[in-house]
């Protein structure tokens, strides 16, 4: 019975157009092509759940208050002024005087923030992992630097030809978008810095020796960016 199908389905096979038998026999090696591309493809996701929250800030106040420390410029540059603006985080031409955070943070942690790059210059950046007063004492994340050109993950020197730079935006295309909230999140649990953009993953530090500092900076250079609603949660604990 089994063989009479078999070679009924052969005979009608044989009697369809050359083009359909062409189909129905490359069918299943495209949908298997495809179902590996799309795996390989398919961006990792953030982890958003998990872990208890430690620390938590929305700026919904008047002024920066105690639990944060402004650092030291750069060189021959005067810092700017860091000032809380209809509920946001402001920095305009701080140069690089980042503002640490105090309390510390997990050593298994999951950062989360939102960012914007308040003009077209862009050059969103956030420093991790640091000594809670130096720039450039952790790692550096920048989205948009030089002039909305660059988007990288350094350690310890942003100008580092070690650093990991994202190459799908240049001077032909912006890295990011003036007036976007973009949610940053960043995850170390080993030797690697992960840094998800908007849920999806963006650029990976993996550190033989990681950098233990255990503070995060909100920093700026010149063009005006803005945050929000920074947590941070313990991935030490479920």
């Amino acid at each position: 019975m089994a063989e009479g199908r078999v070679a009924g389905w052969a005979a009608r096979w044989r009697s369809w157009p050359v083009e359909a038998r062409w189909l129905s026999a490359a069918a299943p090696w495209v949908l298997l092509i495809f179902a590996v591309v799309g795996f390989v493809q398919r961006p990792q996701s953030a982890p958003q759940e998990g872990g208890r929250l430690v620390f938590e800030d929305t700026f919904d106040r008047a002024e920066v208050g105690q639990g944060y420390l402004q650092g030291p410029p750069d060189l021959n540059w005067q810092k700017g002024t860091w000032r809380i603006d209809g509920g946001r985080l402001v920095g305009e031409k701080i140069h690089n005087a980042a503002l640490w955070l105090q309390t510390p943070m997990p050593e298994a942690v999951r950062v989360e923030v939102d960012v914007r790059a308040e003009t077209p210059e862009g050059d969103a950046k956030v420093e991790i992992f640091g000594d809670g007063r130096t720039h450039q004492s952790g790692y550096i994340a920048i989205a948009g630097g030089w002039k909305n050109t660059v988007s990288c993950l350094a350690r310890r020197d942003e100008h580092s030809e070690e650093r990991k730079q994202d190459a799908r935006c240049g001077r032909d295309r912006r890295c990011v978008e003036p007036g976007t909230d973009y949610r940053w999140t960043f995850v170390r649990t080993d030797g690697r810095v992960r840094w998800y953009v908007d849920g999806a993953l963006f650029l990976v530090y993996d550190d033989a020796q990681p950098v233990d500092g255990r503070h995060f900076a909100f920093n700026n250079w010149e063009a005006k960016t803005s945050f929000d609603n920074l947590r941070i949660y313990d991935l030490s604990t479920p």
